[in-house]
């Protein structure tokens, strides 16, 4: 009989778009001139305010109703991986907004200095671009063979998630991750707690 180690978690949420989330997220890319620049400057394929805006739930309120809401499912996620926090609380550390242009890809990344990092799908139309997660013993696997195709997720050493507007991920900081190659705009709301 087998057991299961060093298991890497992949937490999955549902929180409804609200109305009028879509056109806050545009609007302030829009008017961010620093986050355009950087974006451009770095061949982002679409805008991110991660570089240029720190406070997108002070300038919005139903940004910051989105946080809040997203804080809750991080605690519950914080629980479940039992997290031993001395009595204290994740914090959001940072939270920026990206719209990803059709022919759009993020390479593969961790984020560093964060507990728990996730996003959430504001839009996402078929072939948006699929988030791929990568098996963080990658690199030990000197001579393991290849894995059948209709492996079970656990086994695999890539996990594509189809992203979907209204979804919630969160994974552990150091969990490797990009996005494929989206054939449609995808906003997406990208968070870290600390």
């Amino acid at each position: 009989m087998s057991e299961i180690l060093f298991p890497t978690s992949l937490y999955r949420g549902r929180i409804d778009v609200a109305q009028g989330l879509e056109q806050t997220c545009l609007g302030l890319a829009g008017e961010d001139v620093a986050g355009q620049r950087w974006s451009k400057k770095h061949g982002y394929g679409g805008y991110t305010s991660y570089a240029s805006l720190n406070d997108l739930t002070r300038r919005a309120s139903i940004i910051a109703e989105l946080e809040q809401r997203i804080a809750r499912q991080v605690a519950a996620f914080a629980r479940e991986l039992q997290f031993d926090l001395g009595g204290r609380k994740l914090t959001l550390d940072s939270l920026w907004l990206n719209v990803m242009e059709k022919g759009a890809i993020h390479a593969p990344h961790i984020h560093p200095h964060s507990v728990l990092s996730g996003t959430y799908y504001v839009t996402a139309p078929p072939k948006s671009g699929a988030i791929r997660f990568e098996d963080p013993r990658l690199g030990l696997m000197m001579a393991a063979p290849a894995r059948k195709d209709n492996a079970r997720l656990a086994n695999r050493r890539f996990v594509e998630v189809p992203p979907k507007a209204g979804t919630l991920l969160i994974w552990e900081s150091w969990l490797r991750h990009g996005v494929e190659a989206n054939a449609a705009r995808r906003i997406s709301i990208s968070f870290n707690y600390a």
